[in-house]
């Protein structure tokens, strides 16, 4: 069989893949990891977990550009988003960041990372990753995003089928937001899947049923969801930026790792913590 080498362009700064090739440096430093015995240097490694998370390129792919086999591939990707995800700010660190900042608000909303089908009954034997809503398989993530909407924090996956109160408070994010309402006056402004989540989250008013909302009501519900609205640049900054986050084939528990890594990718690539 021929085959044809062809150039492709990575579209991401050097300095991004040299910052992220130092970690895997300083990582295989700790693990004592003596210079010749890797098949990839730190920085070829770089560039192929860069090439899965923004062109979602197979690993059998990667595995051939690169002289190595798939199970080795696997590996050096695992480690790239264990690397990566260490990196992550935890809620505390990323609140602190947002106050230090002066934000006036914060923006908080749900996303549903797509996955390939996988077999988890839970209660009444449903499906866990199903989503109902968004009628496929897949992992929910809470994020938290400035005023802007870039994105200051992501949450550890749950399955598609919970909620996004149920996986904000499973998190600890109704407490910690209320918390940061009460001490400094920065509420959270959400949708109205977070109704009744405490007085500092902020959504817009439901309609009452068999009623029509007040002009007042209106006039607020206008106001949040025009302000609210930018909070869907920080799901599109991560899904749109990176093919890896718009359909996980591997096990969607890996997702928590994934898109910590990915957060950690685009405040490296950006600049950007807060």
């Amino acid at each position: 069989m021929t085959t044809i080498t062809y150039t492709s362009v990575l579209y991401v700064s050097r300095a991004t893949a040299e910052t992220l090739a130092k970690l895997l440096l300083e990582h295989r430093e700790r693990l004592g990891t003596r210079k010749g015995t890797r098949a990839l240097a730190p920085f070829k490694q770089s560039v192929l977990i860069l090439r899965w998370f923004l062109d979602g390129t197979r690993l059998t792919q990667l595995a051939r550009d690169n002289h190595i086999s798939v199970p080795t591939a696997y590996r050096y990707l695992h480690e790239g988003l264990t690397v990566l995800a260490d990196h992550a700010p935890d809620l505390s660190t990323a609140l602190k960041r947002a106050a230090s900042a002066g934000f006036t608000h914060l923006n908080l909303d749900g996303t549903v990372i797509r996955t390939d089908r996988v077999t988890a009954l839970g209660p009444n034997k449903a499906d866990l990753w199903w989503s109902g809503k968004h009628r496929h398989h897949g992992g929910n993530v809470q994020v938290i995003s400035a005023p802007d909407g870039w994105p200051l924090w992501v949450s550890p996956v749950r399955p598609g089928r919970e909620h996004d109160t149920p996986c904000a408070r499973t998190h600890g994010l109704i407490a910690a937001l209320n918390r940061l309402a009460d001490t400094l006056d920065i509420p959270t402004l959400t949708d109205l899947g977070y109704q009744n989540a405490g007085a500092s989250l902020r959504h817009p008013v439901k309609k009452p049923k068999g009623g029509e909302l007040t002009d007042d009501a209106e006039a607020f519900n206008s106001v949040i969801r025009g302000v609210h609205g930018v909070a869907e640049r920080a799901n599109a900054l991560l899904k749109v930026t990176f093919k890896a986050l718009r359909r996980v084939s591997l096990d969607p528990k890996a997702i928590t790792r994934i898109t910590r890594a990915a957060l950690v990718l685009l405040q490296m690539e950006h600049g950007r913590t807060s």
